[in-house]
């Protein structure tokens, strides 16, 4: 799962719904920094709210994640997508399609849920301005085994860009997508590319109800 589908049931708890996007974060920002359910769970009663928060949303995040990936329609899904990525990508069959498979899945899921319910991403985009970042990194490193320096800046920097908004238009995701292969050292994709993202987003949203199941609609803390 990526950023909308993780925080949208929880857009009326700020701290909560900015932890539910500290694991994404951290893989943009700070990779080296690993963040724990056992070390989580510890603070959710914490007597400082905004870290019980954060730290409540990093475990949702934890929990989202792990149901997502071990369902049918995921593993059915991101394997179509690797297959589809794989016919514009001639002669690979190794690390790049598959990484884009299960990617796919989760940004186009992302764009499918935009597109249902553009209100609730501007809504998202205001409650996160809310949030002091300084106060979430410093909820994550009560969290975290190392300690992050640049994630509150990650923070301001990610609700300037309004990056979400991209992933509904083939042109922009495209940059988006060039921009985690850069970050995860894979070769930039071609132009060419772009060709399938029009019925991978078809397909992943035809499978949405599915990808979601057991996912809560709201929270549960």
């Amino acid at each position: 799962m990526n950023y909308f589908a993780h925080a949208r049931p929880f857009i009326d708890q700020p701290y909560f719904m900015a932890g539910t996007g500290v694991p994404d974060w951290l893989t943009v920002v700070d990779r080296r920094v690993r963040l724990r359910a056992k070390h989580a769970e510890a603070l959710r009663h914490d007597t400082r709210p905004w870290v019980a928060q954060v730290a409540g949303g990093v475990l949702q995040h934890l929990r989202d994640d792990a149901r997502f990936h071990e369902t049918r329609a995921f593993a059915e899904t991101s394997l179509a997508l690797t297959v589809r990525a794989r016919d514009v990508l001639p002669a690979e069959t190794g690390l790049r399609p598959a990484f884009l498979g299960h990617l796919l899945t989760e940004l186009l899921l992302d764009a499918a849920l935009i597109a249902e319910n553009p209100a609730q991403l501007a809504a998202y985009y205001r409650v996160l301005e809310s949030v002091d970042p300084a106060r979430v990194e410093a909820a994550v490193n009560c969290v975290a085994a190392e300690p992050t320096e640049r994630l509150a800046l990650l923070i301001g920097h990610f609700c300037r860009e309004r990056i979400l908004w991209n992933y509904l238009e083939d042109d922009k995701l495209m940059v988006r997508l060039n921009q985690v292969m850069r970050r995860v050292k894979l070769a930039p994709l071609p132009d060419g590319f772009a060709a399938i993202l029009p019925a991978a987003r078809i397909l992943v949203e035809s499978r949405k109800i599915e990808l979601l199941e057991g996912i809560p609609v709201q929270a549960n803390n």
